[in-house]
């Protein structure tokens, strides 16, 4: 104890002990910065769909995926395509998911350094396929976006984890105009949404999104009905995406 109490006696330390204690926590805090900075703390199951019919036309909605996609894309360890075609669910327009985190066979250490370096190869994967979506073939006139939210539902259903976030985002207008729902013909008051709504429920036609957080780039961006039925629009989506289960929706 006399070293102890010389120290704090305010004698000099012996030689080497500031250095010594300097590196520990050097050390420390480089460990801690690695493991923040390479990002290896779980991301989400995540799926984007993208709208190959009218609204793939104008560049604006070109420019929404390649400058959003990316960012999205860095919160997921693992994304599903779906796109909106006029046949969504049967289309045969399709692109594989991406597994964007490790494997325990590719990082069995858990090194944050090779996770990062799997992550960022797996990521420039993502955009060249969700873009590949806006140039899917025509299949029948109009635009089932019902269709693609259930094929990219079922995606994600198949790698739910509990203890992870799932979030969707979409490229679309979601006017869709095919099978059981017409948005432009749709009776819009609040009762009639309400009972639409729930013969969708009925008939199986909403897709499980329990806990999802949706965002919605360019929504009504092709509209062309009366600007009275924009409101009630919102309030339909909303409402239909929360009767599917969906936590948090943005439509912008």
């Amino acid at each position: 104890m006399p070293e102890d109490s010389d120290i704090g006696a305010g004698k000099p330390a012996p030689a080497g002990l500031g250095r010594r204690v300097g590196a520990v926590a050097g050390a420390m805090t480089l460990v801690l910065s690695g493991v923040v900075a390479c990002g290896t703390e779980s991301g989400a199951v995540c799926g984007v769909i993208v709208d190959s019919t009218s609204y793939a036309d104008p560049a604006t909605s070109r420019n929404d995926v390649t400058s959003k996609l990316p960012a999205f894309t860095r919160g997921c360890d693992w994304i599903g395509f779906a796109a909106v075609t006029g046949s969504s669910e049967s289309s045969t327009c399709r692109q594989d998911p991406v597994p964007i985190a490790a494997t325990p066979a590719e990082n069995p250490n858990d090194n944050p350094v090779v996770e990062e370096r799997v992550r960022e190869h797996r990521i420039s994967q993502v955009l060249p396929r969700a873009v590949q979506l806006f140039d899917c073939p025509t299949e029948g006139e109009g635009s089932d976006v019902l269709g693609a939210l259930r094929y990219l539902a079922k995606q994600l259903t198949a790698q739910r984890r509990p203890d992870m976030p799932h979030q969707i985002v979409v490229f679309s207008d979601l006017i869709n105009n095919r099978g059981d729902l017409d948005v432009n013909r749709l009776d819009l008051t609040e009762d009639a949404r309400r009972q639409k709504i729930q013969q969708l429920r009925e008939a199986r036609l909403l897709p499980d999104m329990t806990g999802y957080t949706v965002t919605v780039h360019g929504f009504l961006r092709g509209r062309t009905a009366s600007p009275d039925r924009f409101p009630q629009l919102e309030a339909f989506w909303r409402e239909a995406f929360e009767a599917a289960g969906a936590g948090t929706v943005d439509l912008l």
